[in-house]
């Protein structure tokens, strides 16, 4: 089960209001949902947890690119909500190149330099997924800072882990705004 929530600053102090994220699919579409959300380009904070496992938080700053933060990555990975906030620049990847797989793929359907029956190896399949980058690193992963400068410290946002949202919420004083929508 997940809980998404949004917390958009104004000039009157913090408006809450719960979210379905059914139709989001990527960072950008979760980026538009948080941007719709405001009318002079304040902050707006996403929150998403599941199930105590973790909890991420997306800070969209008008129109300034989004600032992620993951309690922990690995867990998050396995969700897929999760994988909307594991961007390859916040996991240190470098983005695919679309054409890749074009040149890696022979007419066969097999990678080049790969002989066909280690596609049905599974010690081989792992140690590509290894490989490729698939692998994502447990605990905290983004940037700690992110509510630093609303009340919450790096430390502060690394000592949280069960009912984030609600300390979250406290820490920028609108955890009576987020009471009413939940």
């Amino acid at each position: 089960m997940y809980i998404a929530a949004l917390l958009a600053r104004t000039e009157d102090g913090w408006k809450a209001s719960d979210t379905e994220l059914d139709d989001v699919e990527t960072l950008s579409d979760l980026t538009d949902l948080a941007r719709e959300a405001t009318v002079d380009d304040d902050t707006v904070i996403v929150f998403i947890e599941q199930e105590d496992a973790w909890f991420g938080l997306v800070r969209v700053d008008g129109e300034e690119d989004p600032r992620i933060y993951v309690s922990d990555a690995a867990a998050a990975a396995r969700s897929s909500y999760g994988e909307i906030l594991l961007t390859d620049e916040l996991l240190g990847r470098d983005p695919e190149d679309p054409d890749a797989l074009e040149d890696l793929v022979d007419l066969d359907g097999t990678e080049d330099g790969e002989p066909e029956d280690a596609l049905n190896d599974e010690n081989d399949e792992e140690e590509l997924t290894a490989d490729d980058g698939g692998v994502v690193p447990a605990g905290p992963l983004g940037e700690t800072g992110i509510l630093a400068d609303l009340g919450l410290s790096e430390k502060e946002l690394l000592a949280l882990s069960t009912d984030a949202l609600a300390e979250i919420a406290d820490a920028l004083g609108a955890a009576d705004v987020l009471e009413t929508v939940q």
